[in-house]
């Protein structure tokens, strides 16, 4: 009886040996994790799982294409040092069938995603639109990420979806942060390598939020980019909105543009509270742009901007 007792307690621990060992799966290119790329690990983990599966990713550079499936929900990325854990592709728009949509290095689609302390990066160059990140997916967090290219490196994707992004440095050209999702960048660096303009929202005219920067960090690439643009609307409800944000001198005092559609002045909300540096020019705005009020800005907090009906709070 002891011997049957002892048989069944040694299959219960493996059966939650095995379920823990689930929820974490590392990566490591030398082969001692359990996989030696981060499609292998995807391709591991079950559709739909019940618990937050991690994808502890070590140090390398990780030339991969990957997509984070719609059935691959509460999926998280968490890489050993954010500047030496790399995921990088180098797809770009014309590229044989390859278009702005599909020129990603990692495309998430997956529900309540999130990533700690890795790069995402497009490597194509100057070679016209290239994305580095494309996130298509609700309730995603991406904590102390770098998120590198040119020409439209993050596609901010799909009406409705929700993203949260604090302590990132991202980088790009033209148009580098860009779509309809409701994105929140807190205490981020953005940085500017060239004359053009930051974001290029397209949210959707009943989306009560676009674009929201709160504490960044305005940089550029001098001499590189001297005359750079907040934003310009993609689409004719666009949102964008700087609040406590330091503007280096490279940002134009007119601030925004309205990519030569004047009627998008009427719709396009594009604001600002309590900009400083050197391109917080706030008296040589383009008159179609706001300055917030206090009680105007108090509504951009990250939990309410991204609260939507379930009250989601990715804060805590």
């Amino acid at each position: 009886m002891k011997k049957w007792l002892g048989f069944l307690l040694i299959c219960v621990l493996a059966v939650f040996s095995v379920e823990a060992q689930q929820k974490r799966i590392v990566v490591a290119q030398d082969g001692s994790g359990d996989h030696a790329t981060i499609q292998g690990a995807l391709d591991a983990i079950p559709a739909f799982p019940n618990d937050r599966i991690e994808i502890h990713i070590k140090n390398g550079t990780y030339r991969e294409k990957l997509v984070v499936s719609s059935w691959k929900t509460k999926i998280s990325f968490i890489g050993e040092d954010r500047d030496k854990t790399i995921i990088v592709w180098n797809d770009y728009s014309g590229k044989g069938k390859i278009n702005t949509f599909t020129s990603y290095t990692v495309l998430v689609q997956g529900n309540e995603f999130q990533a700690e302390n890795l790069t995402f990066q497009n490597d194509a160059g100057p070679v016209g639109q290239a994305v580095a990140l494309h996130v298509e997916a609700d309730r995603c967090v991406f904590r102390n990420c770098r998120i590198l290219g040119d020409q439209d490196t993050l596609y901010a994707g799909v009406d409705n979806s929700r993203q949260y992004y604090v302590n990132c440095y991202i980088e790009g050209t033209t148009d580098f942060i860009f779509g309809p999702a409701t994105a929140v960048f807190e205490n981020c660096t953005i940085h500017c390598k060239k004359n053009s303009y930051i974001t290029a929202a397209s949210t959707p005219q009943n989306q009560p939020f676009g674009f929201v920067f709160l504490n960044c960090k305005i940089t550029t690439a001098v001499p590189e980019a001297t005359k750079v643009y907040l934003g310009r609307p993609w689409r004719p409800y666009a949102q964008t909105v700087f609040l406590n944000s330091e503007l280096g001198p490279h940002i134009l005092p007119e601030g925004w543009h309205n990519w030569n559609k004047p009627d998008a002045e009427k719709t396009a909300l594009y604001a600002e509270y309590k900009s400083t540096g050197p391109g917080a020019a706030i008296e040589k705005r383009v008159a179609w742009s706001k300055q917030l009020s206090r009680k105007e800005a108090k509504k951009y907090k990250p939990e309410l901007v991204l609260a939507g009906d379930d009250k989601w709070n990715p804060t805590k």
